[in-house]
Order: structure tokens, then C-alpha cells, then sequence
């Protein structure tokens, strides 16, 4: 009988936990959101109407309309878009800069992996939302900035997570056997180790797309994020932080949007956390 393949497994594992389902289910929602948003946008987001300011939720506008009288639900599904580009961007970033230090530092150890330890250390002593907050006052706000400003302050905890492993899997035998044959450094590390390094990547990764959009969100409410009239789930929370007497619903649904969107993104990486743990049973 042959050996059941990894990825069976993995799937499996996976499929058993029901939340990291239900979180995986969640988060492919928001991704046809967010690709069929021109298709399921009801209205122009950033159409103006003077005739339709503050109105409730209705059948023309299910989610209601904000202080200029712009559709909701148009605007909402629309800043779908902005969230997964931030969060991905972000996470790319970081994961981009957490692979090459932390590979270089488990790989190499020594005096390299002192310095880079002691710079990821001083970098996780500064709280990483009010390093953000510093950056961005002093850059312009913009998408791109604070995709980059999130990205470079993430990386951190990426790194310490594959220097652990690189040092566990470089003392194994297929190294020592691809060191034997005349492998590179390159090729080693690239090649041979950091495949098998990459799970906790992945769990850490996704985990860090659920923080992205939520740092996003937050610096978009306070007012340093991404600009209107681009739509965001953190400015049409900040339009509602004034009318929240007289309209409800500006602040109850990017609330709810954001809530949800971090809660599948976080149930996801629990899951794909556990499916890819190898002390678990089969």
C-alpha cells in the first residue's frame, strides 16, 4: 500500500477543522467580491446626489447612502478591492524581506545572524502601529505608501520564524548530502531548505493579511489612510463617526465588512496552522 501523499493529508486535517473551513469560505467570498466588483456594483461609487443624501437602507439602496449621497453597497464592494490589494501587497512585502534575512541568518548563523537578530530586536521594540502612524505623517498618504510602510514593519516576526527552521533543517542529511554533491549556498538554501521551511510562512503570512487590512483600516478612519474619494471600509467609517445620530448605517456595515473580513483571514491561518503541523495525527 503506498504512502498517502502529504498534500492528503494536509487537506484533510484541514477539511475536519470547520471554522478554518467556514474562515476559507469567507475569504473566497470577499475574493469574487472584490474581482466581480464592477458586475455587482449597483451604482458608480463615487457618483454624486444631492437628492439622495443620508437615506436608510432601502430597495434602491440596500445599505442606504452616505452625507453626498453615495451609495453604500457600491462604495463597500468596491473597498473590497483596496483591502486584499493592501493586505497582499503588504504581506508580499514582508515576506520578501522576512525570507531573505531570516534564511541568510538561520543559514549562516554566526555574526550574521547576530547582527540581523539584533535589528529585527530593535524593531519589534517599537510598536509597529505607532512606527506606521509615525511614517505615514511624515510621507504623503497614499495606497502605496501604506502598503510599503506595512510591509517593511512586518517582516520581523517572518524572520525569527524561518531562522528557527532554517537552523533545525540545516543539520539534517539531505543538506549534508547536497553540501556532499557540490551544492551551492544558493541552491541549497533556495532549493533544498526553504521549501521545507515555507508551512509556518504560509500560517503567518495569512495571519498577517487579517492585520494589514485592519492597520489599514484604521489609519483610513483616522484620516492618513487612503484618501477619498477612493473608497475604503476605514473612510466610510470615519464619514459615519459624525452622523452616527442620524445614520446608522454608515458606521454598522464597513464595521461589519472589516469584522468579518479578519475573522475568515484569522479562522483560515488557524486552520492551515494546524493541517500543516506534522506532530499532528494522520
Amino acid at each position: 500500500m503506498k504512502e498517502e501523499r502529504l498534500s492528503r493529508i494536509i487537506w484533510r486535517r484541514f477539511r475536519r477543522n470547520k471554522l478554518a473551513v467556514g474562515g476559507g469560505i469567507l475569504v473566497l467570498f470577499l475574493f469574487i467580491i472584490a474581482f466581480l466588483a464592477p458586475l455587482l456594483s449597483p451604482y458608480d461609487p463615487g457618483e454624486i446626489n444631492v437628492k439622495n443624501i443620508l437615506l436608510s437602507p432601502s430597495r434602491a439602496h440596500l445599505l442606504g447612502t452616505d452625507e453626498l449621497g453615495r451609495d453604500i453597497l457600491s462604495r463597500m464592494i468596491w473597498a473590497s478591492r483596496i483591502s486584499l490589494k493592501v493586505g497582499f501587497v503588504a504581506m508580499g512585502i514582508a515576506i520578501l524581506i522576512g525570507i531573505i534575512l531570516g534564511a541568510l541568518a538561520g543559514y549562516y548563523g554566526g555574526r550574521i545572524d547576530n547582527l540581523i537578530m539584533r535589528f529585527v530586536d530593535i524593531m519589534l521594540c517599537f510598536p509597529t502601529f505607532f512606527l506606521i502612524l509615525a511614517v505615514i505623517a511624515i510621507l504623503e498618504p497614499s495606497i502605496t505608501n501604506i502598503m510599503v510602510v506595512i510591509g517593511i514593519t512586518s517582516w520581523p516576526g517572518i524572520a525569527r520564524l524561518l531562522r528557527a527552521e532554517f537552523l533545525s533543517l540545516k543539520e539534517r542529511e539531505f543538506v549534508a548530502a547536497a553540501r556532499a554533491l557540490g551544492a551551492s549556498d544558493r541552491k541549497i538554501i533556495f532549493r533544498h531548505i526553504l521549501p521545507n521551511a515555507l508551512a509556518p510562512v504560509v500560517v503567518a503570512a495569512t495571519l498577517g493579511v487579517a492585520g494589514a487590512i485592519l492597520t489599514e483600516s484604521a489609519l483610513s478612519f483616522l484620516g492618513i489612510g487612503v484618501q477619498p474619494p477612493t473608497p475604503s471600509w476605514g473612510n466610510i467609517l470615519t464619514s459615519g463617526k459624525a452622523y452616527i445620530d442620524l445614520a446608522w448605517w454608515l458606521s454598522l456595515f464597513p464595521g461589519l465588512a472589516i469584522l468579518i473580513t479578519v475573522l475568515g483571514y484569522t479562522l483560515l491561518g488557524e486552520g492551515l496552522k494546524d493541517a500543516l503541523n506534522p506532530r499532528l495525527e494522520r
